[in-house]
């Protein structure tokens, strides 16, 4: 069925009330996790629900943070604040090559592809 858009259930709801109180509840005990449960919960709903982003560049934006993420807690570099930052630029630049795609049908999709209802009717009709 072609739905193109944002897109949200009661579910994604859910999940996200859940990561809120989540991240707030760990970040008082520990400031940085917090931080990255909301981020993470963040970008999974931006990617799938917002932007609505395809499998491999959201394993990409994954493996960037968890290296990133991993070696800030392990070694303490590159430090959060360039975790967090380069792994937002990392979601900048898939983001933005996601929306260039013929098959990008996230929000704002009739501004960044005017032809995706013609190119989803040759490719499910």
């Amino acid at each position: 069925m072609f739905s193109p858009g944002l897109r949200i259930s009661i579910i994604d709801v859910c999940v996200l009330i859940a990561g809120v109180i989540g991240a707030v509840v760990v970040g008082f005990q520990v400031f940085w996790a917090g931080a990255v449960i909301g981020f993470v919960v963040g970008h999974f709903f931006l990617f799938c629900n917002v932007f609505r982003i395809s499998r491999k560049p959201e394993l990409i934006w994954a493996a960037v943070f968890i290296l990133l993420s991993g070696s800030t807690m392990l070694n303490e570099w590159p430090a959060w604040i360039v975790t967090f930052s380069m792994s937002f630029v990392v979601a900048l630049v898939l983001i933005f090559l996601e929306t260039k795609k013929p098959s990008y049908h996230g929000i704002g999709w009739k501004h960044f592809n005017p032809n995706l209802q013609e190119w989803w009717e040759r490719r499910f009709s």
